[in-house]
């Protein structure tokens, strides 16, 4: 007992005792392959919530947890019960505070093994270290299993993960069925790690609900570190820490007091076990390493010689291999586009300095005196580019060239630079409200001609996929064209597991089903079309898709029409004068886009002709109209 009245012992074997419990508690995970759903027996698709607990190194601020996420930060702080000005900042977080991340739950079909599981599928870009394992229990807090991501990407190998490249993330979630929501008592079902020191009644508390209820859903066999589902009326008020200033001093931190001979001799005691405590796993772990050297040192002496070069070069050899394949696949198209070089790149780019960084991983370089949008990828690219061989349309952005670099297993493409930036900039960011009415219909029949052009004039069709805002450039006249086909598919009305798309533009009966159809890039132009018109986003704040709030606009009389519209309509474009005819025809195209039945959406081709004779004075349109909004100056 005297050891432990030492100043020194006492807080090793605590640090000790954390450590090994941590340890335990990142290792531990149960098999689980994911939760069945029924599309008919409950609400899916729905927006609902995981509780998430700020760990370091890399979730202690919100702007990391909400790139995890793939959500603003905003949109966490608030449901969290933060200070919504907090989100603007970076957000520093304490050590175990608790979160509420909201996400879109699907029902999606797997295979016939597996039939419709239910999950939010996250997009996620493997960094050197990482494992489907390590990403699952650590980066996303065990909210899903390496099981299930085995399953939701069949075709990665676990082993073989490249860096740069992605997976899915299944994240486990369910929505309440009809009964549930008819009842008013459940409108959400909170997704919850259930740990070693819980228990029903402390989490039922923590939530403002029953051990009961959470029975009811989960039934009694749970177990530590098992997802559970919180079914709730409304979200919890979670108590939030005070968070310290991020340029706080720390408290000095107390100094022992020795004040006897006693203490002082304990003390010397104390630290000299402390020290051969350490001593002696220092020993061990030297031991270790010193094994694994000379097994890896073996098994190298038993390897073939082309097994060693191999392995000494870092499987370089595989790489050129890999980038010789990949140029014999677009061997015919050398004389189509340039292959540059990658030092011609790095010049362009200042080494990919981080200033030139335009989106994502585009860089602005420039070349010979010529602007480029440089875009950096991995061996995924071939589809990419497969496909842009294929197109050729002004409203789409130009493919100019691409380089392979074998060594570092990159490839680049190198696009036309489109001067103007993307439309979610001049709708939503820094350039919001210097777009005109005029402006902002014919970007939309741009938008629809490439997408018609996609759909209906090449073999077989493209799907893009992924339209949104922030893929419509605008060039120096303010005409749009569509970018980054790194989601694009060829072919149609085909099924697959592998979710992906931007939350608020992704149609219900691909996130559900995953059936991929033209009318998928219709639904995601119904919601492009939604923005011009209310200047809002595809999703707010609260985790809400602008396309589901649009039912009853166009009910009632041609007056009711229009004052239901006014309400509706970006603020920055009520001032103009504006053909109320001309908006409200577009409003009737947008909301047929977005018809939730995809049989009942308009074609690409049906668009096109609605909106060039939505307003008659497309058919002369100034060099003014064209352009952004002239500033107004004050009187």
């Amino acid at each position: 007992m005297m050891l432990f009245k030492t100043p020194f012992l006492f807080p090793l074997v605590v640090i000790f005792f954390l450590c090994f419990q941590n340890l335990i508690q990142i290792q531990a995970q149960p098999v689980n392959y994911g939760y069945s759903c029924s599309p008919s027996q409950a609400n899916y698709p729905c927006q609902t919530y995981v509780f998430f607990r700020a760990m370091g190194p890399d979730s202690l601020d919100l702007a990391s947890v909400g790139d995890l996420f793939s959500v603003s930060r905003k949109m966490i702080a608030e449901p969290s019960n933060f200070n919504v000005s907090i989100s603007n900042a970076t957000s520093p977080l304490i050590p175990d505070q608790p979160l509420l991340v909201p996400i879109n739950c699907g029902c999606n079909f797997i295979n016939s093994s597996f039939g419709n599981l239910s999950y939010a599928g996250l997009n996620f870009t493997f960094q050197s270290g990482d494992t489907f394992w390590k990403v699952s229990t650590q980066d996303y807090q065990n909210l899903t299993t390496y099981q299930s991501v085995e399953v939701v990407n069949p075709t990665l190998v676990p082993e073989k993960l490249q860096i740069g490249s992605s997976a899915v993330f299944p994240i486990f979630c369910k929505c309440p069925n009809s009964t549930q929501l008819q009842q008013g008592r459940t409108n959400y079902l909170i997704t919850y790690i259930y740990h070693p020191e819980d228990n029903l009644t402390s989490v039922a508390s923590r939530f403002g609900t029953t051990p009961q209820a959470i029975t009811d859903v989960n039934g009694n066999n749970i177990s530590a570190f098992d997802p559970i589902f919180i079914p709730v009326s409304r979200l919890p008020l979670l108590s939030q820490p005070a968070v310290p200033p991020t340029n706080a001093s720390a408290p000095p931190a107390p100094q022992p007091q020795i004040t006897s001979k006693d203490d002082r001799k304990g003390a010397v005691i104390g630290l000299g076990i402390g020290l051969g405590i350490c001593g002696i796993l220092l020993i061990l772990v030297l031991g270790l390493c010193l094994k694994r050297e000379r097994s890896l040192k073996k098994k190298l002496a038993g390897m073939k010689d082309v097994e060693k070069r191999q392995y000494d070069k870092g499987e370089r050899a595989l790489l050129k291999d890999a980038g010789v394949s990949l140029l014999a696949d677009v061997a015919d198209y050398l004389d189509k586009y340039k292959v540059f070089d990658i030092e011609e790149l790095r010049e362009a780019t200042a080494d990919f300095d981080e200033n030139l960084l335009i989106q994502g991983s585009v860089y602005k370089g420039t070349i010979d005196g010529e602007v480029y949008a440089i875009k950096k990828m991995n061996w995924n690219a071939y589809e990419e580019l497969k496909i842009l061989q294929k197109v050729n349309h002004g409203n789409l952005v130009k493919l100019e060239g691409f380089c392979i670099d074998a060594e570092e297993a990159n490839c680049y493409l190198v696009y036309e630079y489109v001067e103007n930036g993307s439309l979610n900039t001049w709708l939503h960011g820094e350039k919001k409200g210097k777009l005109s009415w005029k402006s902002r219909l014919r970007i939309a029949i741009d938008v629809a001609n490439g997408l018609q052009y996609i759909h209906e004039h090449t073999r077989p069709q493209v799907v893009h996929k992924d339209i949104k805002s922030s893929n419509i450039l605008l060039d120096s006249n303010m005409r749009a064209k569509i970018a980054n086909f790194g989601l694009a598919k060829t072919g149609c009305n085909a099924i697959t597991m592998h979710i992906v798309g931007t939350q608020g533009y992704i149609a219900p009966e691909y996130l559900t089903d995953g059936v991929v159809s033209t009318k998928m890039d219709v639904f995601s132009f119904g919601v492009v079309l939604l923005e011009l018109i209310t200047g809002k986003e595809a999703i707010d704040e609260e985790g809400k898709v602008l396309w589901a709030k649009v039912g009853g606009i166009l009910e009632g009389t041609e007056d009711k029409k229009v004052n239901k519209l006014r309400e509706w309509m970006d603020e920055d474009i009520l001032g103009e004068t504006v053909s109320m005819e001309s908006v409200l025809n577009v409003m009737t195209v947008a909301i047929a886009c977005v018809n939730r039945d995809p049989g009942k959406r308009p074609s690409m081709v049906d668009i096109v002709y609605a909106l060039c004779k939505s307003d008659d004075v497309l058919s002369d349109l100034s060099e003014e109209g064209l352009s952004p909004r002239p500033p107004v100056t004050a009187r």
